[in-house]
């Protein structure tokens, strides 16, 4: 089947990795004398005023970015490489081996991540993955400011970064005979609902009880080899 024909998106935090990139990127930042340990305490306080709905996503996104925003460019990308190695003996191979299944296939893939491009983009590596639809950093004379550009990449957001890829392409989601949505939230039901295949990994409660009235599969440890 030609590669045009079928597509395959997945989520990042939680269901490609068992873990918060963004925390893992911090934590990696701090061990190597990068940053005061301050910055992963700050990042978690803001992780859990956002589960307790008191912040949006700009305030996680912020505690990620912020602190590197003085960095320059090229420091950014090598600290990206070393992290990318850093990471690499923690990505399941479970779910290494069902992303190379859609690559073998042919299938064009993308991960499609509420995770700052930054941190997103070395994972991308790790899985082989071209396309990475994420939440963007503003800059400012090339520097970073903590700030959002445009829509984040995040709840029915996703839709919209995945429908404004494919337009670029001369494409759109109906014109793939087959396309799958990877995710562990109920936060990305725009974009399960608009494939044909949608898939729940280790899902939230409310994402599970979904999955289980619409007859959605569900992946859980044992499936993706966490």
């Amino acid at each position: 089947m030609a590669a045009s024909r079928r597509l395959a998106l997945f989520d990042l935090d939680h269901t490609l990795i068992p873990f918060d990139s963004g925390r893992e990127w911090l934590l990696f930042l701090v061990e190597r004398g990068a940053l005061e340990a301050a910055a992963e305490r700050r990042y978690l306080e803001s992780c859990r005023s956002y589960l307790a709905g008191r912040a949006g996503l700009e305030a996680l996104h912020r505690a990620v970015v912020a602190p590197v925003s003085t960095v320059a460019e090229a420091q950014l990308a090598r600290w990206g490489r070393e992290f990318e190695e850093h990471v690499a003996r923690r990505v399941p191979r479970g779910t290494l081996a069902l992303v190379a299944r859609h690559r073998e296939a042919g299938d064009r893939c993308a991960i499609v991540t509420a995770t700052t491009r930054l941190v997103a983009e070395p994972f991308a590596r790790l899985f082989g993955v071209p396309h990475v639809l994420a939440t963007e950093a503003r800059r400012v004379g090339g520097w970073l400011t903590g700030d959002i550009e445009g829509e984040p990449c995040h709840r029915e957001h996703k839709l919209t970064h995945v429908r404004r890829w494919l337009a670029a392409e001369g494409l759109a989601l109906q014109d793939f005979e087959r396309s799958w949505f990877y995710s562990d939230a109920a936060g990305d039901l725009p974009l399960l609902e608009a494939v044909t295949d949608p898939v729940a990994v280790r899902p939230d409660d409310r994402l599970r009880a979904v999955a289980r009235e619409r007859g959605w599969p569900v992946l859980g440890t044992a499936d993706v080899a966490f």
